[in-house]
């Protein structure tokens, strides 16, 4: 039998991925469970592994392609007998996808009742298959050193085995772990490294050359199609200033202990949003939809362009130290495009820091699906006049909260930032409890 690998749905707006890099070569026999093909969706890199086992056939769209979601991509055959039949197949079917990829709008083959294929979910141990997860890396040295995988115990993301937790298990030194950080690099392009590798510097994107029209990258065009979605909300906004220096004061006591500024104000910003639920609140065309849980969303510029999101799910329940730790691993695996969707779709409340750029004040764009967004501005120290007239110098930073005025009104949006105000100038050291 010849089954044909799909370009799954990684997201629920992703419309199409580009291939990464194939970890197969044709006529690599395929086993269940293993990964076959690296995809980028919107804003991340994904593995995706085969339903079946068998032989890679022929590969129909290539490293560096792109495909729409529901097309074919590959043909895995069941046998080494079909295989040549499949590389014709396989012939038809791109000839068929070159006029296809001059149309606006493609129409993707129709998915069969199984797809051969299924994205990896980091989020679990085990794949669809039973099998544990482990970077290709990994399994090449388990079999290098005669280790158990299915006894080891990852340290990646989600519980994935990397390398390093391989070599651990062999009594290898620590110094051999640092070179294995990265996975065996495929055939045709290297894979990421594994999120609980130490990441180097993403590069930057190659300077534009004067006179031509720069192609947006996958990461650009979703950034494109969620700011013309917003252009449809009316929104309203609001500007407050913020004295920081107990806040200041508390920052330089923990961040020693790993803490964060950006951790800080993102629990403050959840500690508040308690009090006023509305503005955690999103539009739907039913009505008011009141999330169960406060996902703070934070804007990352990403070095090769766009932006993403990572999301401290939960960040009102977690304690300063823990969401801190939370964040550093999330801005890292962002970085190497290793999240997983639920890691930057499910955002409730959004912040946006340009402060740390020096910038004093700015207005945010609202992220499609949620209620509302703070732009936060650099902390600088301002002369003032308290109540008694006293002239002194604070620090101060102002903040503009962008909201959807279909569900939230200026009332609301005020006395949120009031109340955010008062925790972080008079009690910022609940923030610790």
């Amino acid at each position: 039998m010849i089954r044909e690998v799909f370009m799954p749905a990684l997201s629920s707006t992703m419309t199409e991925g580009k291939i990464v890099s194939w970890t197969k070569t044709p006529g690599d026999k395929v086993e269940k469970g293993e990964t076959v093909v690296i995809v980028e969706s919107d804003k991340a890199d994904m593995d995706v592994e085969s339903f079946y086992e068998g032989y890679l056939a022929t590969i129909v769209v290539a490293a560096g392609d792109v495909a729409p979601v529901g097309s074919a991509i590959a043909l895995l055959a069941e046998s080494e007998a079909e295989i040549d039949a499949a590389k014709q197949q396989g012939a038809a079917a791109a000839a068929a996808m070159a006029p296809a990829a001059e149309a606006v709008a493609p129409t993707p083959a129709a998915p069969e009742p199984a797809p051969a294929v299924a994205a990896a979910q980091n989020g679990s141990v085990s794949a669809p298959s039973g099998r544990l997860i482990a970077s290709p890396r990994a399994k090449k040295l388990a079999k290098q050193f005669k280790v158990d995988i299915q006894t080891l115990v990852g340290s990646g993301p989600h519980g994935r085995v990397v390398a390093q937790d391989v070599e651990k298990a062999a009594g290898q030194p620590a110094a051999a772990a640092a070179p294995s950080a990265a996975p065996a690099a495929p055939a045709v392009a290297p894979a990421a490294p594994p999120a609980a590798a130490v990441l180097p510097a993403a590069p930057a994107a190659p300077p534009p050359v004067p006179g031509q029209v720069s192609a947006f990258n996958t990461m650009q065009q979703a950034v494109v199609r969620n700011m013309n979605a917003s252009l449809s909300v009316p929104v309203f906004r609001v500007s407050y200033v913020i004295t920081t220096d107990a806040l200041d004061a508390l920052y330089k006591q923990i961040k020693p202990k790993g803490v964060t500024m950006t951790g800080l104000l993102a629990k403050a910003v959840a500690v508040t949003l308690t009090k006023h639920p509305v503005v955690n609140a999103s539009y739907t065309d039913a009505g008011i939809q009141h999330n169960g849980s406060i996902n703070i969303a934070v804007a990352v510029a990403m070095p090769d362009g766009g932006l993403i999101t990572p999301v401290l799910r939960g960040a009102d329940q977690m304690d300063i130290y823990s969401l801190s730790r939370t964040w550093k691993d999330l801005v890292a695996r962002s970085r190497s495009k290793q999240l997983q969707p639920e890691e930057y779709t499910t955002g409730t409340f959004t912040l946006s820091n340009l402060g740390m750029f020096g910038v004093d004040s700015f207005d945010a764009i609202l992220p499609p699906g949620t209620g509302s967004i703070l732009a936060i501005g650099g902390a600088r120290p301002t002369v003032v006049a308290d109540s008694n007239g006293m002239i002194g110098v604070k620090k101060q930073m102002t903040v503009n909260i962008t909201c959807d005025h279909r569900i939230i009104y200026g009332a609301d949006g005020a006395a949120f930032l009031k109340d955010l105000a008062d925790l972080i100038e008079n009690n910022p050291q609940s923030l610790t409890l």
